[in-house]
Order: structure tokens, then C-alpha cells, then sequence
């Protein structure tokens, strides 16, 4: 393998939960009421997404749509992002890809602007060579358009390359770009939603012990 693509949100970084809660805040001071608990299954989906889960009406690119995301993501900065806590081995995991000689190319469905903040709360700035965002992309995951921008940037064949990610909607579109996936449960979704990913593993901790066994 040349690259390994990353997902960030409960991949690398717990961050799932507030995602989901910061979400729940912005649609309600715009007179939505969604529990946190329901937004919770469609994070890892693009925010575009998640707006037209709500209301079939709502989109990021007109209002009120474009507020409510403008908000999500003040408050997600602000109120959320300082408490983040790296997943168990992100860094650790990331180094050993680095010693393996992969490139390490995140391919999130988060915004540019978040992405910094994700990335020091997963300890991990300096393990990253290259970054893919849902800025880069037309379409948001499950559509493969993040994962293929991500391999566009890296030079690097879909045949050579892997996605590490916590959601089916990772499993989607890596595969829809003809990725294999190593899924992870840490994000919050269990094995059996994740049974199309190509291996499944509990958190980076977990994946790394089984690393030298592993055909990369």
C-alpha cells in the first residue's frame, strides 16, 4: 500500500458526540427541535446531508440553511472542539504508517476550518502529509468524491491504497471509489453496521497490534 486515507470524526479523534450535540443547538435556535441522539447516526455524512435529513428544504448554500450551519460550526469550535480527546492510538498508529512508508492523507467530511482543530486534539498534526476536506469535494461521503480527491492529490491508485474509517457512510464511498476499508467501532457504530468494511477493529489501539500481520 502507498497511502492510507483517514477519516478524523471517531476515527482518530472522539468527536462524534459533539458534532451531534452542536448540531442539535444550531437547528434549534433556528426553531428545528432534533435530539442530539437522532443527528448522532448521521454524523460522518457531509453537512449538506444532514441539513436535508432535517428538512428536505434545507441546504448550506441558501438560508436558512447557511446559518444553521455557520452556527453549528461556531459552536462546535468554541463549546466542543477544546474537550476532544484523541481516539485510543490515533498518533500512535499514524506513526507506524508514516515507519511503513504510507502516505497519510485525511480525507474527512469535515470543513478546512475545523480540520486544525481536529488534528491537534488528536495529537496528531504532525503525522499528517496531506489533507482532503469536504471543501475539496463537489459531493459529500457516502458519494466517493472526498476519497477520490484525496487519491488525485496522493498520486495514488484506488488498488494502493486503504481508508481507515467509523461509519458506514466511510465504508460507502471508499468502496464506491474502489478503496478497501479498515473500519473502526471507537466512533460509536457497532460491527454489525459496519459489516461491508473489508476488516473492522475496535479503535487505532487495537488495528496497530495487529499491524505486522496485517497484508498492507
Amino acid at each position: 500500500m502507498k497511502a492510507v486515507l483517514l477519516d478524523v470524526d471517531g476515527t482518530l479523534v472522539q468527536s462524534n458526540a459533539a458534532h451531534a450535540e452542536a448540531w442539535s443547538r444550531a437547528l434549534a435556535a433556528h426553531g428545528y427541535d432534533v435530539p442530539a441522539e437522532t443527528i448522532r447516526g448521521w454524523i460522518g455524512m457531509g453537512g449538506d446531508r444532514v441539513l436535508r435529513r432535517v428538512d428536505s428544504r434545507l441546504s448550506d448554500d441558501t438560508e436558512p440553511g447557511a446559518s444553521i450551519e455557520q452556527l453549528r460550526k461556531e459552536m462546535f469550535l468554541r463549546d466542543f472542539a477544546p474537550g476532544l480527546v484523541p481516539a485510543v492510538g490515533a498518533r500512535a498508529l499514524l506513526c507506524r504508517f508514516g515507519s511503513a512508508g504510507m502516505l497519510r492523507v485525511i480525507a474527512t467530511s469535515a470543513k478546512a476550518e475545523e480540520l486544525s482543530a481536529l488534528l491537534k486534539a488528536a495529537d496528531i498534526e504532525d503525522q499528517v502529509d496531506l489533507t482532503t476536506t469536504s471543501d475539496d469535494a463537489e459531493r459529500s461521503k457516502p458519494d466517493p468524491d472526498i476519497i477520490n480527491v484525496a487519491l488525485a492529490k496522493a498520486s495514488c491508485a484506488s488498488t494502493d491504497a486503504i481508508y481507515l474509517g467509523d461509519t458506514p457512510y466511510d465504508v460507502n464511498a471508499a468502496h464506491a471509489a474502489g478503496v478497501r476499508v479498515v473500519a473502526l467501532t471507537c466512533g460509536g457504530w457497532d460491527r454489525d453496521a459496519l459489516a461491508e468494511a473489508d476488516a473492522i477493529y475496535d479503535d487505532p489501539a487495537d488495528l496497530l497490534r495487529d499491524f505486522d500481520r496485517l497484508k498492507w
